[in-house]
């Protein structure tokens, strides 16, 4: 296999690219001494793939909820009864994987043997072992799972406030699914899915640290030999989201002792990827700083009147076909701190962003950027994401300078508005 050689002058870093025969994606950036090697291994395919065309079908197919996050816990079923796990352990290597909306991962680090673990990696994830018997088995074990996040505050206040915001997306659906959905899952359905989308040709696999180009490039060649090249993509449907959310409060009881909220803004400004798509993750990021920030009007009105306890998390979430952005935390009046909000930006947007916090923002938020490539955890952690988007690894700093002050308000005045904001409300149960 070769590799391309990409370097950036700006982070004295190197990314290597490759394009393997199967279609796989393969990224290697050498980091020598670091403590750390880090590889994931990850497939465009997550919960909110739950209805394609398959290629050289015409009939669309519709999968229950949670087929991605039950496909994620089969793979590490091994024919012959052994675990994944204690192979890893051999090596010296800490694994695991993750589910999303949009994606699904494998991944492990190691401070020793990254090729011997990455040899590991790839063949559990590419032989696949479904059975009527183990399937069932999973229902059961995956079922409990749900149960347990049906009382996580947090997680029950997310997944309200995204089925009050989308009505036909299936964002809004539970990633690990419904204890029902996931009874109608079978082998079939498990062996169709990872045909079509655990295809190396949706695939990508990144190796930070201790390995080269040539030394990932064989042991790509030397475990993936058996592939099938599909004669095209399968199609995605996400049905076709109104502008409109489906409502603007949502409230749910269970057992906890302070009310938690989330409270955001859909964004109608959606169905494009790449430098354009980072570009407004990048302008979002700007106002969220300068509106929730702790030096903003709206956290400091909130927290000097006692309308939250303690914190304010807020957070941009920008993907081609779903987009908004959201503030949460702990509050005894949810929907008084909705109203301080909703005051807050109507004064930043009549005063507009300054351009001396616009500047100060500029280069806090490239200095970040700079900063996480010290963290082998934190590129790896990001550039499946951004893969997946069209968006490179060093995309961010030629992005970064395009970004003017005027975008900035242009996307605060379009951004925010009140008639899409959705208020999701955990209260306690009345005794």
């Amino acid at each position: 296999m070769e590799f391309v050689k990409h370097f950036s002058k700006q982070l004295n870093e190197t990314l290597y690219n490759g394009n393997h025969k199967s279609g796989l994606k393969v990224y290697v950036m050498p980091k020598s001494g670091y403590s750390k090697s880090y590889a994931v291994f990850g497939t465009h395919f997550g919960s909110v793939d739950n209805k394609f065309t398959a290629p050289g079908e015409t009939t669309p197919t519709e999968l229950p909820d949670g087929v991605a996050h039950f496909l994620e816990h089969k793979l590490f079923e091994q024919p012959d009864g052994g675990s994944v796990f204690a192979e890893y352990a051999k090596f010296g290597a800490n694994a695991n994987a993750f589910t999303s909306f949009n994606m699904t991962g494998y991944l492990f680090e190691c401070t020793a043997n990254v090729i011997e673990n990455l040899k590991i990696l790839l063949d559990f994830v590419c032989k696949p072992y479904f059975t009527d018997e183990n399937v069932a088995k999973e229902q059961g074990i995956i079922g409990q799972e749900i149960k347990m996040y049906d009382d996580d505050a947090d997680w029950r206040c997310m997944i309200n406030f995204l089925s009050a915001m989308y009505e036909q997306h299936p964002v809004k659906n539970d990633i690990a699914g419904s204890v029902e959905s996931i009874s109608k899952i079978d082998k079939d359905l498990l062996y169709k899915c990872y045909r079509n989308f655990y295809n190396m040709s949706n695939m990508v696999l990144f190796v930070i640290g201790e390995a080269t180009p040539d030394q990932v490039g064989a042991c790509v060649d030397e475990v993936i030999t058996d592939y099938e090249i599909l004669p095209g993509k399968p199609v995605r449907d996400y049905g076709n989201e109104p502008k409109k959310v489906v409502q603007n409060t949502v409230k749910q009881s269970l057992d906890v002792s302070v009310p938690t909220f989330m409270l955001g803004f859909k964004d109608t400004d959606t169905g494009y990827d790449g430098p354009a798509l980072l570009k407004k993750n990048i302008e979002f990021s700007f106002i969220m700083e300068v509106a929730f920030g702790k030096t903003s009007y709206i956290y400091n009105k909130l927290y000097n009147e006692g309308l939250i306890m303690g914190f304010l998390d807020y957070e941009t979430e920008c993907e081609k076909d779903y987009s908004f952005t959201s503030v949460s935390g702990e509050s005894n009046n949810p929907e008084q701190v909705r109203e301080v909000v909703f005051e807050g930006l109507e004064k930043l947007k009549e005063e507009g962003i300054q351009a001396a916090d616009f500047e100060r923002l500029k280069k806090a938020f490239f200095g970040r950027f700079v900063k996480q490539f010290d963290n082998i955890n934190a590129i790896a952690h990001g550039f499946l994401a951004n893969t997946f988007n069209n968006v490179g690894l060093f995309d961010y700093i030629d992005v970064i300078e395009t970004v003017t002050l005027d975008d900035i308000n242009r996307r605060l005045n379009h951004g925010f508005l009140k008639d899409l904001a959705v208020l999701s409300i955990i209260e306690p149960v009345k005794k």
